[in-house]
């Protein structure tokens, strides 16, 4: 057998990196040419340049890119319109790069030059060592072999009464510390060897890291692009970014590569998150910043990831970036004070400066806030408790969504001095939301949309506080208090001056599926119904078996179910309204997945078709009175809204507009399939929906 003796005779001549392989100098090497050719070519005219790639047409200091430079290029790209529905266009190509992802390297400029570098360091056969586990991590010494007499058994100083650390032979000892080494190495390599099998290339890993950036941070605002600098990125959370986006490229081979990127950078944290948490950016206020940044990017790829086991990886590691944040000092950080806001007048380096120091600031406020927003929509789906209580988050609210996006200082300083100078906390707003009182805090109507959705998924840890019989915990509000709230939320989402159109959809569609939760567990109701009819799941509540048969004809006809089924019908028309480039926000599968198990239960229990209002009053679903207690006012009202939940709709002649739930069933699996190129989860989801569909035929 070969041994790795860990020479490196092969030395780049530049800077003096050794090698040990010649192909990966040679690789490394290829860097240099390409950047000094850069350096001494003179840019082409723009009558005579040939086609460049779409965010290529700028230049740009340090490897940051900014927001400005980029926006038109993208929306250049892509044919479509942002009116147009994402349905009739998943069969485009959306990525627009496609040819970028074959085994060979192209000859032309890449977006992020410094892929190019990220690339040498996957693929150069040191990388394990990169990536290996420290020695000294684990409470192992080292493989060598013991000194002359020295004995493995226990110390004098140890009780040696009923100790059997004595009776372990020393050369059994050994041979076990040896063999946990090479299991670590093995892994290691393992890991590293698949990324080589994926023919990554450094277009790739460009191409991946700008529809991260083009496709998914305008879903989900927690990375500032236009102060974004590559090389000042650990490579883990670089990683993590790829492989999210290489989720948006259309080539069937682009999602193994993101996968096998996952894998490593994954490898990379559990194994050295002990120097990562050590970690800090040139602007970062603490430690631990992009660790949990990381963490944060991983967990997403994960939960909704086709492969079970990442996202039963996910799920168990979720906690994490809370205890990483609150250890680093993440949560005890001052608020950026506005009094540093310099003028327009100042220097130039003096302007960025303070800008990228806000920047910093608000990232890692919103690394946080995210992972509550993922924290609520991952408990949903296992049925689980929120690994935090939400209410309690002493953040304050994240800085309005024009603010973030500023592309330049300059627009980054008028759009502050128009801001508010104090923001209330998330625990502010949830008592303000409970609050009997008329001098709770009213809902602003500039609330960004992270914002909303990290309040939309403090609702959420609320419901999960409650068991399936509606019993909630000591200090938690009762159903109907949190539905009365949900019901100022929706006034208040709908008001909001500062939100497009689409961002409401979003908003709603998250909202829906709450309230959704309010009036009936879907995680609880997906396992019933698996378990009545021996459907093998692994989507919802985990491996817990219901403690009850569902009565589906019981369920289906009471006031409850029809609640349900009105937001799973709003939940099914928001999807199919949202615009190209707006339709694949992380909530998106679950709360589909949620609608599709209240059209299956009514299909079960013969209700397929349905007499429903033809626009309802949502404040009347909410706050509609249970089978158990009703009263005279709600008998009373003539609404169509409240005769549905009262079960009087029954046919055209008595009001309302048909729909057959089947049909929209069928409907929906499309969605699915649309879906699952974009988030894997989605491919066991439409497994699940075509088993039911079988049955309701």
């Amino acid at each position: 057998m070969l041994k790795d003796t860990g020479s490196k005779p092969f030395v780049c001549k530049d800077c003096r990196r050794p090698f040990a392989r010649q192909d990966a100098l040679i690789r490394h090497e290829r860097l240099h040419t390409r950047r000094s050719s850069n350096k001494n070519t003179t840019p082409l005219s723009p009558s005579t340049s040939e086609p460049t790639r779409a965010d290529s047409v700028s230049p740009w200091q340090d490897g940051s890119v900014h927001g400005h430079d980029r926006t038109a290029a993208a929306a250049m790209q892509t044919p479509a319109t942002q009116d147009q529905t994402w349905i009739g266009s998943q069969s485009e190509d959306v990525s627009g790069l496609h040819h970028g992802t074959v085994g060979t390297e192209l000859d032309f400029g890449l977006i992020w030059p410094d892929a190019e570098e990220l690339f040498q360091t996957i693929m150069s056969s040191d990388t394990t060592d990169q990536w290996q586990i420290p020695l000294g991590t684990l409470p192992f010494p080292p493989t060598v072999p013991p000194p002359s007499g020295f004995n493995l058994d226990s110390p004098g100083s140890f009780d040696d009464r009923g100790s059997s650390v004595g009776a372990i032979p020393s050369g059994e000892g050994h041979q076990a510390v040896h063999d946990v080494t090479e299991m670590v190495t093995s892994s290691s390599s393992s890991v590293t060897a698949a990324v080589k099998a994926t023919s990554i290339t450094s277009v790739f890993l460009d191409e991946c890291l700008h529809m991260f950036f083009v496709r998914f941070i305008p879903t989900f605002p927690i990375l500032h692009r236009a102060t974004f600098v590559f090389r000042e990125c650990t490579h883990p959370l670089l990683l993590n970014a790829i492989a999210i986006g290489s989720l948006y490229l259309g080539p069937k081979n682009a999602a193994g590569k993101g996968e096998a990127l996952w894998r490593l950078a994954h490898t990379a944290v559990a194994t050295s998150w002990q120097s990562l948490i050590t970690h800090r950016g040139p602007y970062d206020v603490c430690k631990g910043v992009q660790l949990v940044i990381t963490a944060l990017l991983g967990q997403v790829y994960g939960a909704l990831s086709k492969n079970q086991a990442i996202r039963t990886t996910s799920q168990v590691f979720r906690a994490l970036g809370f205890f990483w944040a609150r250890h680093c000092g993440m949560f005890d950080s001052e608020p950026w004070n506005v009094e540093n806001l310099p003028s327009l007048n100042a220097s130039n380096a003096e302007k960025e400066h303070h800008w990228r120091t806000w920047a910093a600031r608000e990232i890692q406020q919103r690394a946080i806030l995210a992972y509550y927003i993922l924290d609520g929509i991952v408990a949903q789906m296992s049925g689980d408790s929120t690994s935090v209580r939400h209410v309690a988050n002493p953040l304050t609210l994240s800085c309005d969504d024009a603010i973030f996006n500023a592309s330049t200082a300059d627009e980054w300083i008028v759009l502050m001095r128009s801001r508010k100078t104090e923001q209330p906390s998330f625990r502010l707003i949830f008592r303000s939301l409970f609050s009997p009182s008329s001098s709770s805090y009213p809902l602003d109507l500039t609330f960004s949309v992270l914002s909303l959705r990290v309040i939309l998924e403090g609702f959420q840890s609320l419901i999960l506080d409650c068991d399936e019989n509606n019993v909630a915990t000591v200090g938690v509000p009762a159903r109907s208090d949190v539905r009365k709230a949900l019901a100022q939320l929706h006034e208040g989402i709908g008001i909001n001056t500062h939100l497009s159109s689409s961002e409401k959809l979003e908003i709603f569609l998250r909202w829906h599926t709450i309230c959704l939760d309010t009036v009936t567990n879907s995680s609880l109701l997906c396992s019933q119904v698996c378990s009545i009819y021996g459907i093998t799941q692994h989507l919802c509540g985990g491996n817990k078996a219901p403690k009850a048969r569902l009565d589906l004809a019981k369920w289906a006809n009471s006031r409850d179910a029809r609640r349900a089924l009105l937001h799973a019908v709003a939940i099914q028309d928001i999807v199919e309204q949202l615009p190209r480039g707006r339709a694949h926000v992380i909530h998106m599968p679950s709360s589909l997945f949620a609608a599709a198990i209240i059209y299956t239960l009514f299909s079960l229990a013969g209700l397929a078709s349905v007499c429903l209002p033809r626009m309802p009053v949502w404040r009347e679903v909410l706050l509609s009175q249970g089978d158990d207690d009703l009263v005279v006012g709600d008998m009373m009202s003539g609404s169509e809204t409240s005769r549905y939940i009262r079960g009087e709709l029954r046919g055209p002649t008595t009001g309302g507009t048909t729909r057959n739930l089947l049909y929209e069933l069928n409907s929906m699996q499309k969605l699915f399939r649309c879906l699952a190129s974009q988030w894997g989860i989605a491919h066991d989801m439409e497994d699940v929906v075509d088993k039911w569909i079988s049955l309701c035929h």
